[in-house]
């Protein structure tokens, strides 16, 4: 394996964002487009592999299950979006929040071309996602029958309750809260890019993606694009329930921004941009300035 020194890791960062930057529009629209729906892959894959684990208080105090390993099964599986992101040169707003501003830093790119590129990557991840959450609900989170009726299945039901959890921030403290979260999440995501630049192989981009990833999961953090997937998923999944007692109330279209994607994009914001791409920049910017 080759492995990179931290400067020339700071250094490709830049590389990339200024590359990045470049691209036409349509393109930034397209790899967005194809990133959203890696990432709500993984997002489906935790999904149905964490249905059931977690069980009922009872069988919590015998052992049987545990929060915890529910939330460990979710961050092992969940990683394969960024993998398959990374690998296949696809675009994702979380680590564009500290390549692109990189760039800038490194390569004098405009910040209008950072705006640019971050405005249409997050509409290709929108896009991506919903299509993705538009499959599973229709697809292993229902069944059918004969007359074309839709039962929400175990699956789907899973899907709803982590919907529901992702928009259960209400109030200024609960802002304030998915905000953190949103900074945690996107200062391990953009630790695992680098970690992925890092290493020339496959099996190394693999490792050094996967466990910052699973970190920022199994801890409970919030991803904006991955909840571009998680929420509509639980909206189109919810669209199936015929009984309005059993509907939950804040899985909507408007709570998914208002209770989470505007907090959550700013704090993913934050903590790629600050506490990796500027922490980085300043710690390395005197040897980046030496290999020129």
């Amino acid at each position: 394996m080759v492995f990179h020194a931290p400067v020339a890791i700071v250094a490709k960062a830049g590389d990339a964002g200024k590359y990045k930057t470049g691209l036409p529009t349509w393109n930034m629209i397209v790899r967005g487009f194809m990133s959203g729906a890696y990432i709500a892959m993984g997002g489906a894959l935790a999904t149905v592999c964490s249905t059931g684990i977690q069980a009922s208080d009872a069988a919590l105090r015998y052992g049987t299950a545990s929060a915890g390993f529910s939330q460990l099964i979710l961050g092992a599986v969940f990683p394969v979006g960024l993998i398959i992101t990374v690998l296949t040169g696809a675009e994702l707003f979380t680590g564009d929040a500290m390549l692109a501003p990189m760039a800038a830093f490194v390569h004098k790119v405009s910040w209008a071309q950072v705006l640019n590129l971050w405005l249409w990557v997050y509409i290709g991840n929108l896009i991506g996602a919903i299509v993705w959450a538009y499959i599973c609900a229709n697809g292993p989170f229902v069944s059918f029958d004969a007359a074309g009726v839709g039962t929400v299945s175990a699956f789907g039901t899973r899907a709803i309750a982590i919907a529901a959890a992702k928009t259960s921030y209400v109030g200024m403290m609960g802002f304030y809260s998915a905000f953190l979260k949103g900074i945690a999440c996107n200062w391990l995501v953009n630790l695992g890019i680098l970690l992925g630049i890092c290493a020339d192989d496959l099996v190394g981009k693999f490792f050094g993606i996967w466990f910052p990833i699973m970190a920022f999961v199994s801890s409970g953090f919030e991803h904006s694009v991955a909840n571009m997937y998680f929420i509509p998923a639980g909206i189109f999944t919810q669209g199936f329930i015929t009984d309005p007692t059993k509907i939950t109330a804040s899985v909507n279209w408007v709570s998914m921004w208002t209770a989470n994607l505007i907090p959550v994009t700013i704090g993913n914001i934050v903590g790629g941009m600050f506490f990796v791409g500027v922490i980085y920049w300043v710690a390395f910017r005197k040897e980046i300035a030496a290999l020129k």
